[in-house]
């Protein structure tokens, strides 16, 4: 009805997708071993509603302007990359101290959310992805296309979603591990690091 086809094919492709390491990914795994599981599952959660603004734009044909105008490709990319500079900058200078007594300094469930959010909803790789990716398994003569993005978008922040907080469980247990407890520091290094290195990625990169 919606013109959506080999839909358990994009469900599978989609999957892949998911579980290959990224922003979003380090993020979940950052927040599960300084503050705990509800705090990358709730970091998975804000990356999941960041996900609703590509899906929102792609229904709409947001993401066209953000493909076909460098202005507005250009601006959304420094936008996102400051954001991921930011979070590698503070966490790369924060004092051993702080990293030491995480557990008394945790971030706020909210602000992590807003993490979440932002890092996927301010990434123009995300918007343009979908613009790539969806459109293969819509039929060009699809009488709704706007539905069936909603549709195929739905389903891939699913699996996203189920994965992220997949990944924040097993990272919380391995934070539990004595050798994890005593290398937080190099982890908060290694992690701001991970994140200052991606933002420098994302602002010289060139569009797909």
């Amino acid at each position: 009805m919606l013109g959506i086809h080999d839909f358990w094919l994009f469900v599978l492709a989609g999957l892949l997708l998911n579980i290959t390491p990224g922003p979003d990914m380090a993020l979940v795994m950052g927040r599960s071993l300084r503050d705990g599981a509800k705090a990358g599952a709730v970091a998975a959660l804000g990356i999941g509603a960041g996900s609703f603004v590509h899906i929102a734009a792609a229904a709409l044909g947001l993401s066209v302007i953000i493909a076909t105008s460098a202005f507005a490709f250009a601006v959304v990319k420094w936008v996102g990359a400051a954001y991921l500079i930011l979070m590698g900058l503070m966490l790369l200078l924060a004092r051993p101290a702080d990293a030491a007594h995480a557990e008394l300094k945790a971030a706020s469930l909210p602000s992590v959310f807003l993490q979440g959010f932002l890092t996927n909803a301010l990434n123009p790789k995300v918007a343009l992805f979908f613009l790539a990716f969806l459109p293969q398994f819509i039929d060009p003569a699809a009488p709704q296309k706007a539905l069936a993005f909603i549709v195929l978008g739905l389903a891939f922040n699913v699996t996203g979603t189920a994965w992220n907080l997949l990944v924040a469980w097993g990272a919380a247990r391995a934070a539990g591990f004595p050798a994890v407890r005593s290398a937080r520091v190099w982890l908060d290094r290694a992690l701001g690091a991970l994140f200052l290195g991606l933002g420098i990625r994302l602002a010289l990169s060139e569009r797909l």
